[in-house]
């Protein structure tokens, strides 16, 4: 993994949701409570863990086999949404390493931020509730601007919030859409592969600048170490 000119690097934006936490498991609960609700059966974890990234319609399609285009989909995410409100802080924990990454960064003045198509309603509930977001200098939700990745707009707008041009951006996520974004915008990109990866992800294929396996990786390749 080649490193880059940390020169040229002014700022770190990341994803949220299997990338900078692990949120799987409250969203798995409150898509299980519509299951359990309607006499069926709670599923593992392990089943709703690779579409989590998706959000509602990740785990109402593992859950219940049901599209956006489903009659039922926006009374069922209405009442997943209500059900994920409730526990969204229960299991949801910042992965290993994250930690030590956003204090390595700040011990070098170089600001972070999210960008997430997570929507603002539980974006704030995480970042307001997690002390790891003290820090962030940005947190753009999926309803901040009018678009979602992997269209560049949002991570645009962090760029100007960070006062910086998007080529002085480094993009983390673990999605295709994050590298798609991130490229997009004309910022760097880094694939995350400790995320969600769904089983026919190849993010050697995304095009991105670089892949890391842990958090601590990506400072390896800032050469910030």
């Amino acid at each position: 993994m080649n490193t880059v000119t940390t020169g040229s690097i002014r700022a770190v934006l990341f994803d949220l949701d299997g990338t900078l936490i692990d949120s799987a498991p409250d969203l798995g609960a409150a898509v299980n409570k519509l299951r359990t609700d309607r006499g069926l059966p709670a599923l593992p974890l392990s089943d709703y863990r690779p579409v989590a990234g998706a959000g509602a319609r990740g785990m109402l399609s593992v859950a219940f086999g049901m599209g956006v285009d489903h009659p039922d989909f926006p009374a069922m995410r209405e009442e997943f949404f209500d059900n994920y409100e409730r526990c969204i802080h229960d299991r949801t924990h910042v992965f290993d390493g994250v930690g030590l990454l956003v204090d390595r960064l700040q011990c070098r003045s170089m600001p972070w931020g999210v960008v997430t198509n997570k929507i603002q309603r539980f974006t704030s509930l995480v970042t307001s509730r997690m002390p790891l977001f003290a820090s962030a200098a940005a947190v753009v939700s999926g309803d901040t601007t009018p678009y979602l990745k992997p269209h560049p707009q949002p991570l645009l707008e962090a760029a100007s919030r960070l006062q910086l041009l998007p080529r002085q951006c480094v993009y983390v996520g673990d999605d295709e859409r994050d590298i798609q974004a991130g490229k997009a915008a004309g910022m760097k990109t880094v694939a995350a592969t400790y995320g969600y990866l769904g089983h026919q992800a190849r993010p050697e294929n995304w095009g991105a600048d670089a892949m890391i396996d842990s958090p601590d990786q990506l400072l390896k390749w800032l050469d910030l170490d």
